[in-house]
């Protein structure tokens, strides 16, 4: 994978407000879906943006500003869908805890909660939410992959739009070896690569 610099990890670009439309925010949900069906704006996320506007990491971190908590990162599917996985969001999204300290954050019904921490070299920070960074969040669904049916489609899309990924999730899963279910993980990632 390639190596990003450090100030690129910490902040990429914003999302200017008058491209993201959060319902409730300047237009409620119903002026939004009416925008929608006359062709003005076009769903990304949580968030509406105008039908012309490209559909970036930016957009779809900044479509997620209500739904990620502070001292939590989009992890898992929805940081998969950020980097450009995927064509529309998961369905349920997944946020995991950025912060030493243990909390029970208050969260939508769409929301899950993922209480192991993220460490902070995972971590990068787009318009403004704290996201995993690709092996992060291709760890993650490569080890939910047994639990969780979907996780394989966004490992898969994930491993398509970021080159070398593969080859740095192999490296990670070398350096990890006491962790419970690295041998399927193996398995799964050795399955992907190959079909």
């Amino acid at each position: 994978m390639r190596a990003r610099p450090r100030a690129a990890r910490l902040i990429l670009f914003g999302v200017h407000p008058a491209l993201c439309y959060l319902p409730g925010d300047r237009l409620t949900l119903a002026e939004l879906g009416a925008a929608r069906l006359d062709g003005h704006v076009v769903e990304v996320g949580e968030c509406f943006a105008p039908a012309d506007t490209v559909e970036s990491a930016e957009m779809r971190a900044a479509g997620l500003r209500t739904i990620v908590p502070a001292r939590t990162a989009a992890c898992g599917p929805t940081a998969a869908w950020v980097h450009g996985a995927g064509d529309g969001p998961p369905v349920v999204h997944h946020v995991r805890r950025s912060s030493i300290r243990r909390f029970r954050p208050a969260l939508p019904g769409n929301v899950a909660y993922h209480e192991g921490r993220i460490d902070e070299d995972d971590l990068l920070t787009i318009a403004g939410v704290p996201v995993a960074t690709e092996l992060a969040a291709a760890t993650d669904l490569l080890f939910w992959v047994g639990a969780d049916a979907a996780a394989e489609g966004w490992l898969r899309g994930l491993l398509q739009v970021s080159a070398g990924l593969g080859e740095s999730l192999q490296e990670r899963l070398e350096r990890m070896p006491r962790r419970p279910g690295r041998r399927a993980a193996i398995e799964t990632l050795r399955r992907i690569r190959t079909s």
